[in-house]
């Protein structure tokens, strides 16, 4: 298993030999438009309520997207539609197809069990709400 790296609030699971073959597959696929999976663009943020994973799948049915939590991991898996077409000539393509799969370390205070997922206009964002005991409270001092 790969090691995991740290993001600001939530780790991703991605070892320094996947980001290696993320930087060759890009520099292959750009010369000459091979591509295997692709990783979906994610925002990953924490406020005061939880956490927050949004990721931009364009064109996905919810149907087609797979949300697991397991042993404190977030998985995100599913499988687009493939429109590649032996008769196109591309000449940009940013927008991802075909199968997809993103891991994501949940901080130790996420509640998992009260997780939340939505899905609308090919954005699908994920929440896990702070347990309660990790929130930030006002203590107010009793004066004697």
């Amino acid at each position: 298993m790969a090691v995991l790296n740290q993001l600001p609030v939530i780790f991703r699971k991605d070892s320094v030999e996947s980001q290696i073959d993320r930087l060759f597959d890009d520099a292959i696929r750009s010369v000459t438009e091979w591509s295997q999976a692709w990783d979906p663009r994610c925002n990953v943020f924490e406020d005061e309520q939880g956490f927050t994973v949004q990721m931009a799948l364009p064109g996905l049915e919810a149907d087609r997207i797979d949300v697991q939590v397991e042993k404190n991991v977030l998985h995100v898996k599913g499988e687009g539609n493939n429109s590649a077409s032996e008769d196109r000539k591309w000449y940009r393509r940013d927008i991802g197809e075909g199968a997809f799969s993103c891991s994501f370390r949940l901080p130790d205070d996420a509640d998992q069990e009260k997780a939340m997922a939505s899905y609308r206009q090919g954005l699908l964002t994920i929440t896990f709400p702070k347990r309660e005991k990790a929130r930030s409270r006002q203590i107010t001092i009793a004066c004697q």
